[in-house]
């Protein structure tokens, strides 16, 4: 468990500010034979001091995946809005209409129930109710902007694929903190079957 905490602080600092794994090994052993170098006092402001070092380095790397996600998704766009079949809309919201419905068409008070696949821009999927064997039901308003903006194009039996901006996704606010396959500033693609307009 230490490993793994000591590998994860690496990974947050970066190689300029790596742990001297040799001095961190002799202050532990010097601290259980009573032997510390530091009183309680200095040890806390050297903790309070790497962390906040810590803090800043995991804040920056953030920002700059950020910077990344949002170039590759902005490049991932723009050539796939070329695509046969793709429509964007004023919001930004590319889709394609894979299968055309003629039942109820959802306003953004109603409740729906549909299946779908969710995926990154590289085809990764990271949820599918299709997979599960289980539809999703909830409100339409109740879901990312992209997703509120899509289902109102639709209508019962309909199947349309959402390239969905980060701005209409999930923005800076990645679920599971980014520690999921969903990373801050992502566009995502959902292809949606809308069911049914519930009551």
């Amino acid at each position: 468990m230490v490993a793994d905490n000591l590998k994860q602080i690496k990974e947050d600092v970066g190689a300029e500010n790596e742990i001297n794994l040799d001095l961190f090994t002799n202050g532990i052993r010097e601290a259980v034979a009573g032997e510390a170098r530091l009183t309680k006092e200095e040890a806390d402001a050297v903790m309070k001091a790497f962390g906040q070092m810590a803090q800043a380095a995991a804040q920056k790397k953030q920002e700059t995946d950020g910077l990344k996600n949002v170039a590759e998704g902005q490049e991932y766009l723009a050539k796939n809005k070329a695509n046969e079949g793709v429509q964007v809309t004023p919001s930004g919201l590319q889709y394609k209409v894979i299968q055309a419905g003629t039942g109820a068409q959802p306003t953004a008070t109603d409740d729906v129930t549909v299946h779908y696949t969710g995926k990154l821009i590289d085809g990764t999927v990271f949820d599918s109710s299709v997979e599960r064997g289980q539809p999703a039901s909830f409100n339409v308003s109740g879901v990312i902007p992209g997703w509120t903006e899509g289902l109102q194009m639709m209508k019962e039996g309909a199947k349309y694929r959402f390239f969905i901006p980060q701005q209409l996704a999930y923005g800076s606010n990645a679920p599971q903190n980014g520690d999921g396959p969903i990373k801050p500033l992502m566009p995502l693609v959902f292809e949606v079957e809308l069911i049914s307009v519930n009551d």
